[in-house]
């Protein structure tokens, strides 16, 4: 569970973030219990309103639900809801600046493809920047 924050994000959506990981990866299975708001306190040494911030937007997004004086749980759902919440994210942060760019170069979808494949192909300790 050790997880270095970074400072360009606030905290509870990095808490946020860390539990969404932990079930797109399988570690939260849908009906599993999530880690409890006095766990994550404790482990990153962090607020408590700070961790219950994070929570309960996963709560109010359907993701964890509460079962009153037991914890919290995965939702039903919960890992296709992540899916569609990131996939989202990563169109607006991404991909939309992608091709604007690319179109302010004059980069063509088969370009901007065969670059794709190239990244994926290479290392990660590799440079993929030898356009």
């Amino acid at each position: 569970m050790d997880h270095p924050f970074e400072s360009n994000q606030p905290i509870y959506q990095q808490i946020r973030r860390i539990i969404e990981d932990q079930i797109l990866t399988g570690q939260l299975a849908e009906g599993d219990q999530a880690p409890s708001t006095n766990q994550l306190v404790q482990f990153y040494k962090i607020n408590h309103l700070t961790v219950s911030k994070g929570v309960n937007r996963l709560v109010e997004e359907g993701i964890l639900f509460k079962k009153r004086g037991i914890g919290m749980f995965v939702a039903q759902g919960a890992r296709e809801k992540v899916i569609r919440k990131r996939k989202k994210e990563f169109l607006d942060n991404y991909i939309y600046g992608l091709v604007r760019e690319a179109e302010l170069l004059g980069i063509s979808e088969e370009e901007i493809m065969a670059f794709i494949k190239q990244v994926k192909g290479r290392g990660k300790n590799d440079d993929a920047r030898g356009i």
